[in-house]
This record gives C-alpha cells, sequence and structure tokens, in this order.
C-alpha cells in the first residue's frame, strides 16, 4: 500500500516545491498530502494510480488532489517535472487561485471530479511541456537560491501553471465564465466549516436560490454536487488530520463531520483510495524513515 510523502518535511516553509527529475527506476506508489502536478517529457514509463497502470506519454500531465497516490513503473530516461503546491496555502496565501476560472478547472473541478479518487491526467502540447519544465527547473533554482525570494517563486508559479493551462486547451477562444456569485459564497461557507452538518436546502436558502438551481450551478462550475464537494473536502481535511495528529480515527471522523466510523472508513476510502487506518499507517511508516525514500532523487 503506498507510503505518504509530507509537506511539513519537504516545502521548508515556503508555499510551493519544484523540481526536474530523470527516472530510470520504478518509484513506488506513494500518497501526498499536499497537491501535486507531475508534467511529463521524454521517455518512457507506465504511471500507476487507482485505476490501473497506463503508458506515460510526453506532454502528460499529472495533477494529484491531497491525499490521492500514484506511482511509476518500468522509467527508462523519463523526465518528470514536478511543481507541488502546499495544502495548507491553498486555503490561504495561494487561495485566490481558486477565482481563476482556467486554473480552477485544472487544480480543483478535474481531480475531484474525474472519479478516480482525486487524480486527473490531461495532455498538452509539447512545446507547452517543453516550456513548463523549463520553467519548473528555474522555480527549483529560485527555491534553491541562498536568498529567500517568495514574489520570484509566485511569479514563476503562475508562469508554471499559466503555460499548462493555455497548453491544454489550445483551440479555445472564449474565457470560460468567472464563478457564480452564489456558488462562491457556497464554496466559502463549505471551507469555512466542513463539520458542519450541511444540507443543501440550507445551502440554497443562504444565497437565495431554489436548491436544485443551486446543484445545476454547481455542476457548471465545479463539476460536483455541493454535498460532493463537501465530501472530498472532509476527505482531505481528514487526510491531513490522519497525518498530522494523533487523534483516534473515529474522531479524526467525526472532527471532518462524519461521526459514524464506519461510514467515514467507507466514504474516505472511495475518496482517497485507502482506509483512514490504511492511510495513517503509511503515512508514519514513511515519517519514521526521515525522507521520502520512494523517490531516488531528493526533493520527491
Amino acid at each position: 500500500m503506498p507510503a505518504t510523502l509530507h509537506e511539513h518535511a519537504l516545502f521548508a516553509g515556503s508555499p510551493v516545491l519544484g523540481g526536474v527529475h530523470q527516472v530510470d527506476l520504478d518509484i513506488e506508489s506513494h500518497a501526498h498530502d499536499f497537491l501535486e502536478i507531475a508534467v511529463i517529457g521524454s521517455g518512457h514509463g507506465r504511471h500507476v494510480t487507482s485505476q490501473g497502470e497506463h503508458p506515460l506519454r510526453r506532454g502528460q500531465v499529472i495533477v494529484l488532489r491531497p491525499g490521492a497516490w500514484h506511482g511509476f513503473r518500468d522509467c527508462s530516461d523519463l523526465t518528470v517535472a514536478n511543481c507541488c503546491l502546499s495544502a495548507q496555502a491553498l486555503r490561504a496565501e495561494l487561495a485566490a487561485l481558486y477565482d481563476i476560472p482556467m486554473l480552477r478547472r485544472m487544480l480543483w473541478t478535474d481531480p475531484v471530479a474525474s472519479g478516480t479518487h482525486g487524480v486527473a491526467v490531461t495532455t498538452v502540447d509539447p512545446a507547452a511541456a517543453e516550456e513548463t519544465i523549463t520553467e519548473i527547473s528555474l522555480l527549483e533554482r529560485d527555491l534553491a537560491g541562498a536568498e529567500s525570494r517568495p514574489g520570484r517563486v509566485l511569479g514563476r508559479l503562475v508562469t508554471v501553471l499559466g503555460i499548462l493551462a493555455d497548453g491544454r486547451d489550445p483551440g479555445r477562444k472564449t474565457a470560460e465564465p468567472v464563478v457564480h456569485p452564489a456558488v462562491a459564497a457556497t464554496v466559502a461557507r463549505l471551507e469555512a466549516d466542513p463539520a458542519r452538518p450541511w444540507r443543501l436546502d440550507d445551502l440554497a436558502r443562504a444565497v437565495n436560490l431554489d436548491p436544485a438551481y443551486l446543484g445545476r450551478l454547481f455542476g457548471r462550475y465545479v463539476g460536483l454536487t455541493p454535498l460532493g464537494f463537501l465530501a472530498r473536502l472532509r476527505a482531505e481535511r481528514a487526510a491531513t488530520l490522519l497525518t498530522h495528529s494523533t487523534l483516534p480515527a473515529a474522531r479524526v471522523g467525526a472532527a471532518v463531520g462524519w461521526d459514524d466510523p464506519t461510514y467515514f472508513a467507507r466514504r474516505f476510502r472511495t475518496l482517497v483510495g485507502l482506509t483512514p487506518s490504511e492511510y495513517r499507517r503509511h503515512s508514519r511508516a514513511a515519517a519514521a524513515q526521515a525522507a521520502p525514500a520512494v523517490w531516488p532523487v531528493s526533493g520527491w
């Protein structure tokens, strides 16, 4: 079962982590408590997820929400560029990314609504892939510099995301519509208090909309129902608590809004791919090793 990589051990105080890697061996399946974007360059290999194994192709972009897992097999001179975002920062200093439609789709909607345990795989054109890999190498250099340059790092991150967003939709002529205010307000309510026993009627009443209409708006802008989004949010918060606290699994479930331990275990496994106990056990095993040994190079 997958081990877990932890942002507190990797990010060194920055909300972003980046690096370009040449891989010539298997990378064991592993989960993350942060968001990962992996851009595939030249070389060969196979990608392992909860949906099985699939050949990797140049230009593929893999996005994993916190708690999701994947691995690589049969790698030969495979170039993989990683840009990772802190889950805590996505709820704080990077939260504004959600307000940009093309980035909301890439970082939230696609992996959350894909039905693949928080993993989305798309493709950009080869030129965009190479440009992104170059920018991630520069991001890695900025992060490794002796001087702290948070503005430079943030600018590089936005450039990376922008190249990928443009490359995914090269023929798009019109921008996606700005998120509906009722959807934004509902997302903010759910983010602020995911443990509350929310009902669709209550959420709709708060934004003065019919529940069915709010559901349709969510489907359009988020790709999920409001309660489906809430479930994914709770699973991500639970993964963080399982990693960073000693609370019993049942109390973790209650803390995020799932009071019934059996129901919590079932929903968590559906959304993350592991039971809460499995997720915690492998998280602790990885932490005990004091380094993310599933990757053969520094940073992964």
